[in-house]
């Protein structure tokens, strides 16, 4: 089932975000089991898009090793964000302390799309 959705999601990566996105590659465990995506962007930094069969998810954009800046969306249940209006759905940005609400949607494959529109933006500057 996983390795199922990380296949839609790739399609939908590599056919609606190809002017930022290079390459992707499904990561699997020592045991075979499907762990991640992971999409190589133009600038050479990544996002690692990860679900668990619960519905459990995280999108993470890093870039590193250059630097330690992040913008990760998920929805692991930390009861210290529980402040945010949206947990236990929440984003951080920047760093890992700074956290904000998150919007993106509970269907993978339109949080696909939310997540690379906002990347898109981020990367190219757009407005």
């Amino acid at each position: 089932m996983i390795l199922s959705l990380y296949r839609r999601l790739e399609r939908i990566i590599c056919t609606e975000f190809s002017d930022v996105v290079n390459d992707t590659k499904i990561i699997y465990s020592y045991t075979g089991r499907a762990r991640k995506l992971r999409a190589f962007l133009i600038d050479e930094s990544f996002v690692d898009i990860w679900y668990s069969e619960d519905g459990d998810y995280a999108y993470h954009w890093s870039k590193e090793p250059v630097s330690d800046w992040i913008y990760r969306c998920d929805n692991a249940p930390h009861q210290k964000w529980n402040y945010v209006r949206t947990f236990p759905k929440h984003c951080h940005w920047e760093t890992q302390e700074n956290v904000l609400e998150s919007n993106l949607s509970d269907k993978p494959e339109d949080a696909v799309k939310e997540f690379f529109a906002a990347v898109r933006k981020l990367m190219l500057g757009l407005k």
